[in-house]
């Protein structure tokens, strides 16, 4: 079977590794790609915007299935595009990827059905907006309703910044995702990622993970798209994962069933687990990354049969994964997450994954006059697999500092949390 995979980022590099070890792949495509996929899979210069162009491409080239990584296209309708083209796709519709694209509709359809999160009010007025939050005082969460490339949260803990974010909001700093603001009740406990796959009418859990948002040591800074993570969650114990899929996930594809907008794909829960119980702090309708790069370390089933099964609405009853705990560390560019520095030289990534257990994942990366350089905010992941957390946080570092790349940083802490348990 030939495999159209569709980005260019650390994710699909991770998933472009997956799907290349599948006995059911031919050929495997990836549009636009990076210098990683190219060592496993034919990049191709495709727009996803572009849908007619990525349906022509489909039918020239035999392409079996199309794996959509990123959240955009999903929001804009890739996946409807190409299944009224007659071609099979891995990814929710775009009225189910509304779970993503509308934070305001998915805290609506928890409302309506019951599904356990952080009490919300939606916004589209500045001074209404700042007057909620003045009584409601802080610790409070404000959200851009729609797609920010994951900048789009601000929890603040003082008063002042969560007025500063709704200014932020409203004066147009995310542009047309800022439009309408969701303002949220903090939730107290531990953050993890829960992951399932779902095909309309079931779900099956895949794995758990947890990220580390902030750019710097300690969870301190701003938010970025992700500087490191872990998989599997400690915290997401069997008792929780249980009730996660019970309470939250079968839930949510049960009532998107029923709104007529049924969701197939990878369902990725955020969630807060507090002492009672897990809560829903937001979905996303595809991989996350980095989340995507060590849980694909750990899975021991075929990726590619498992999104197949997906799309063709047979799931299997679960999901094999390794025992082991996959982390990883983000190399990003000096200035990131504000203007990364780009073109900066990276080099030794073959000494890196020497380490046995070590695998290098290109993110933001691109060849210029035959050398590697820096193209994007987040650069590298250096993803190691091992026995235990503090294992495979010291292995992913002794992969970091075999590369030499001096205008990058990383977060020195990554698994910092469980670690400490």
């Amino acid at each position: 079977m030939n495999v159209l995979l569709i980005g260019s980022g650390g994710r699909e590099h991770a998933l472009a590794l997956a799907l290349a070890k599948s006995p059911l792949l031919d050929r495997l495509f990836v549009a636009p790609g990076n210098p990683g996929t190219a060592q496993v899979a034919h990049n191709v210069a495709l727009d996803a915007n572009d849908f007619a162009g990525v349906i022509a491409f489909c039918r020239a080239e035999a392409i079996g299935l199309v794996v959509v990584g990123p959240e955009q296209p999903l929001v804009e309708g890739l996946v409807d595009a190409l299944e009224a083209a007659g071609l099979r796709a891995f990814g929710p519709s775009k009225a189910a990827a509304r779970l993503e694209g509308s934070k305001g509709f998915t805290k609506d359809l928890c409302a309506k059905y019951d599904i356990p999160t952080g009490a919300y009010e939606r916004f589209v007025d500045r001074e209404k907006a700042l007057a909620y939050v003045r009584e409601k005082g802080a610790p409070i969460v404000v959200k851009a309703d729609g797609l920010a490339a994951g900048k789009g949260v601000v929890v603040a803990m003082t008063l002042e910044q969560a007025e500063q974010a709704v200014d932020a909001l409203f004066s147009g700093a995310f542009g047309a995702a800022g439009a309408e603001a969701v303002i949220e009740e903090w939730l107290d406990g531990e953050e993890a990622s829960f992951f399932a796959l779902c095909d309309g009418e079931k779900a099956v859990a895949f794995a758990s993970a947890q990220d580390h948002k902030r750019v710097g040591d300690g969870d301190q800074g701003p938010n970025t798209g992700g500087m490191g993570a872990f998989s599997p969650a400690p915290i997401m114990t069997p008792e929780i994962s249980a009730r996660v899929m019970r309470e939250i996930v079968e839930p949510t594809v049960a009532a998107m069933k029923a709104e007529g907008c049924p969701f197939s794909g990878v369902l990725f829960a955020g969630l807060m687990i507090g002492k009672d119980g897990p809560k829903l702090i937001e979905y996303n309708t595809r991989f996350g990354d980095p989340e995507c790069q060590v849980m694909m370390a750990r899975l021991e089933d075929d990726l590619l049969g498992l999104l197949l099964a997906c799309a063709e609405r047979r799931l299997p009853e679960q999901v094999r994964l390794s025992a082991k705990t996959a982390l990883t560390v983000v190399l990003a560019a000096r200035g990131y997450p504000g203007t990364p520095l780009k073109g900066g030289r990276i080099e030794a990534i073959d000494e890196a994954e020497k380490i046995p257990g070590v695998t290098v994942i290109h993110a933001g990366t691109k060849i210029e006059g035959g050398q590697l350089v820096a193209n994007g905010g987040r650069v590298l992941n250096v993803v190691a697999l091992a026995g235990s957390v503090a294992e495979a946080q010291a292995l992913a570092y002794r992969g970091v500092d075999a590369i030499r790349f001096p205008d990058g940083f990383c977060r020195r802490d990554i698994g910092w949390r469980a670690i400490g348990r």
